[in-house]
């Protein structure tokens, strides 16, 4: 059995589809059916007739992705998906061959686990989750039973023991996600239970409302309470439910929320959990667009990081973050 990360789009455009129609799914669709390819050099020479233009060693990389995705991956083997359109990690098993499907290259997948957060996974594996490819093969520091467990509801094994001499993977990582977990990780540390709320608030102050929070404990459904101007009398009138606990949270904490809105006669909800949601609830943010916003560990994350000069000087001294520019690596065609 292998581990594969087979990554959904660029920007997370095909995970909808990937998880729903329980296919994993790659780019590339100019080439058409794979099926008939011999050998890894032939997919080499129709990328170079299809893109004749292309730097050789980026065509060596793509026909190496395309290569595993259509020969090298085997049935039974675990698919890793990142998902970008929210901070967590699917999981699957690859059930069928490849195919050419209504013009797009898939293979069958049962995807056992949609939600996963990404703290769920020790930082070696993340790692290895951000490397700069579409399809690759994580090897390293036992992936595979680690990522088995965590696929069956245990934890990964480095988490508990907090293990810290493990190899780093071979494939180059994409240094802003990498950055984001480690951020992520810190702040699961330091901002625990009702800090997590008062790290919200601090947020939205630098956004511009006006707060009240309430104290720790029974909060009745609502955390914060917002508003725009100067006295916080202004729409739009915000109600906001924080969990900072490391599982998903369901529609019961989404309904929940929608009876604080209403009691509070408040125009808009947010909804932060820092293990961000089961399926379900995302299936439901379609009909809320309007009135609820999400916010996972990645996008309150984003957050901090949009407003961090606005943030009080105390709370930048108990999160210290600094602001670097790096090259942007060129990404495959995938």
């Amino acid at each position: 059995m292998t581990v594969w990360v087979v990554r959904a789009g660029k920007h997370g455009q095909d995970e909808t589809t990937a998880l729903e129609e329980g296919i994993a799914i790659v780019g590339w669709r100019e080439f058409g059916d794979l099926s008939n390819i011999p050998s890894v050099d032939e997919m080499r020479a129709l990328h170079r007739k299809i893109f004749p233009d292309m730097k050789e060693q980026a065509v060596i990389n793509n026909a190496a992705q395309i290569w595993a995705f259509v020969k090298r991956i085997n049935k039974g083997d675990i698919v890793v998906l990142p998902l970008k359109t929210q901070s967590a990690v699917a999981l699957g098993k690859v059930t069928g061959d490849y195919e050419f499907r209504k013009g797009r290259h898939v293979r069958s997948v049962q995807w056992v686990r949609t939600d996963i957060p990404r703290d769920a996974f020790g930082q070696d594996l993340l790692y290895s989750m951000g490397a700069f490819m579409t399809v690759c093969q994580i090897r390293r520091n036992n992936a595979a039973e680690r990522i088995k467990d965590v696929m069956a509801g245990r934890p990964d094994p480095v988490l508990v023991k907090n293990k810290e001499n493990v190899d780093e993977p071979e494939d180059i990582p994409d240094i802003e996600q990498f950055a984001g977990d480690q951020i992520r990780s810190f702040i699961s540390r330091k901002f625990k239970g009702h800090e997590l709320a008062q790290l919200v608030a601090a947020v939205l102050r630098a956004q511009g409302y006006q707060l009240h929070v309430s104290s720790p404990g029974p909060d009745n459904g609502v955390d914060i309470l917002a508003g725009r101007g100067a006295m916080g009398f202004e729409p739009p009138r915000l109600c906001v439910q924080v969990k900072s606990s490391d599982t998903p949270v369901g529609n019961e904490v989404l309904n929940v929320l929608r009876g604080s809105m209403s009691s509070h006669k408040a125009e808009q909800g947010l909804l932060v959990s820092w293990g961000g949601f089961k399926s379900t609830v995302q299936r439901e943010l379609a009909k809320e667009f309007f009135s609820i916003r999400l916010w996972d560990s990645g996008k309150i994350v984003e957050a901090i990081l949009e407003n961090y000069d606005k943030l009080p000087e105390d709370l930048k001294a108990d999160l210290p973050l600094k602001r670097i520019w790096t090259l942007v690596l060129e990404e495959d065609e995938g």
